[in-house]
């Protein structure tokens, strides 16, 4: 979205005259502001990401290749000046893909291009079956019990379109999440649909699938867009379809981990703001948008504040989570769940929390959480992050992410620094999802926006939590 010259002017004269006037003085504000510009052309954001993703690759979660990459980053933090650096291991039921195929059968046979969904069920051998099509997750829910008896069920709700927020890629994953569950209520011996993504390529968009009582009841996968095209197209012309399905996925027990590290607060270093990210990637690329980007920036931004000069009154953490990528028998099976089992208590000193986990292009929005909107803190923020592009916004963060959302449901406030997700599900999930796509000028000023906007925070004391208890209660 391109804002207008007359809009961008009227945000900087409204910005210019608001002073900042809560607890810290102007001196914190230029601070930020050195620090803002210093992070925009020198951090540690592209070097780590570098070597996240060419020393390790792909991370699937509880895999070694994970559990490798959890112990240097552990070490790289430490090299970085990190304090307390931990690595924090909890259980985990991992999954490996395996080898996979699928065709299309019959007199004119033609191969396809798809991907298991995380965590699906392998297919003990073949499958070869009709398939039956649907528009949409209800069409499926509302075919007749039994009617897919011994058949393939596919759903193709149509193409993702891109967006700079992202938005068209919620009401799909509900497709991912809950279609192996709903085909096998209906007697379906396999599941299948177009992958969720916004791009054209033959390359398929995994992601995790749900557990229905404590399984995944069938075996799940993604087609291509154009091999999804392709089976429809059929369909539609009076073929019928007959698939051939083979995959050996299977699960297994394992481990997964946090890695934890520092900047303790110079005078309340028991009050702490979160910086999250994730670790674990899926197999098909090398993790490098998602979330590889994020460490790099989470950590980029935690470094140049403390190579600022003077460490913040309050610690400032990163977080690089384990195991967001994929879902669990229980709801216990995440880094986001055991981080907040793991403190205890001290979630009530947890100041803030943000996640950075949607790619590596540019920040353009801020979202604080409820109740900081027009105030002295905000304005101050707007002060910092305007000269770069970032606006803030009237909507409320409210829910983090996967990794800071259990820390959001126990209460602790949330903050959001909105990238543009334009191209993000281009890649998503996808092979394609490398180092080269990393544009290395927007991933500076993701770090720049974080590393100005948490200087404020971890620099004063302002309390976000009784500004959200003075607050309207949100609309509905």
């Amino acid at each position: 979205m391109r804002l207008s010259a007359r809009l961008l002017a009227a945000s900087a004269v409204a910005l210019s005259l608001a002073a900042p006037a809560f607890a810290q003085d102007a001196q914190t504000v230029e601070r930020a502001i050195r620090i803002r510009d210093a992070a925009m052309t020198e951090n540690i954001a592209l070097d780590y990401v570098t070597q996240l993703t060419t020393r390790f690759g792909a991370r699937p979660a509880g895999s070694k290749s994970e559990q490798d990459a959890a112990a240097w980053a552990a070490g790289y933090m430490r090299e970085h000046g990190f304090q307390n650096v931990r690595i924090e291991e909890f259980p985990l039921v991992g999954w490996e893909r395996g080898e996979e195929s699928a065709s299309i059968v019959g007199a004119r046979p033609q191969r396809l291009v798809i991907a298991a969904l995380g965590h699906s069920p392998g297919t003990n051998g073949v499958i070869e079956a009709e398939v039956v099509r649907f528009d949409s997750l209800e069409a499926l829910n509302a075919a007749p019990a039994g009617s897919l008896a011994g058949k393939i069920a596919y759903v193709d709700a149509g193409q993702m379109s891109p967006m700079q927020d992202g938005s068209g890629y919620g009401p799909l994953t509900r497709i991912r999440g809950a279609g192996p569950g709903a085909a096998a209520a209906k007697g379906a011996a396999a599941f299948i649909m177009r992958s969720v993504g916004s791009d054209e390529h033959r390359m398929p968009h995994t992601g995790t699938t749900r557990y229905v009582d404590g399984v995944v009841p069938l075996p799940g996968f993604a087609l291509s867009a154009p091999d999804a095209d392709q089976v429809s197209r059929l369909i539609k012309m009076g073929e019928t379809v007959r698939i051939r399905l083979s995959s050996t996925a299977h699960t297994y027990q394992t481990v997964s981990q946090n890695v934890v590290g520092d900047i303790p607060g110079r005078s309340r270093p028991n009050e702490v703001i979160v910086l999250g990210s994730h670790m674990d990637s899926w197999d098909l690329g090398t993790g490098a948008i998602d979330d590889g980007a994020g460490g790099a920036i989470t950590l980029g931004a935690a470094k140049a504040i403390a190579e600022s000069g003077r460490r913040p009154a309050r610690t400032v953490r990163v977080v690089l989570y384990g195991s967001e990528e994929v879902a669990q028998p229980t709801n216990t099976g995440n880094g986001g769940g055991a981080y907040l089992r793991g403190i205890g208590a001290a979630v009530e000193s947890h100041i803030i929390a943000g996640e950075s986990d949607f790619g590596a292009d540019r920040v353009y929005a801020l979202r604080l959480p409820q109740g900081a909107q027009n105030t002295d803190f905000a304005r101050a923020a707007g002060r910092v992050l305007y000269p770069i592009g970032v606006l803030s916004s009237a909507v409320p963060e409210t829910e983090g992410g996967a990794d800071v959302g259990p820390l959001a449901e126990a209460g602790v406030p949330v903050f959001g620094l909105n990238q543009d997700g334009t191209r993000y599900f281009d890649l998503h999930h996808t092979a394609d999802d490398t180092l080269d796509k990393i544009d290395p000028a927007q991933l500076n000023q993701n770090v720049a926006a974080w590393a100005g906007l948490v200087w404020l925070i971890a620099d004063s004391d302002v309390d976000f939590r009784a500004m959200r208890s003075a607050a309207p209660a949100p609309a509905r």
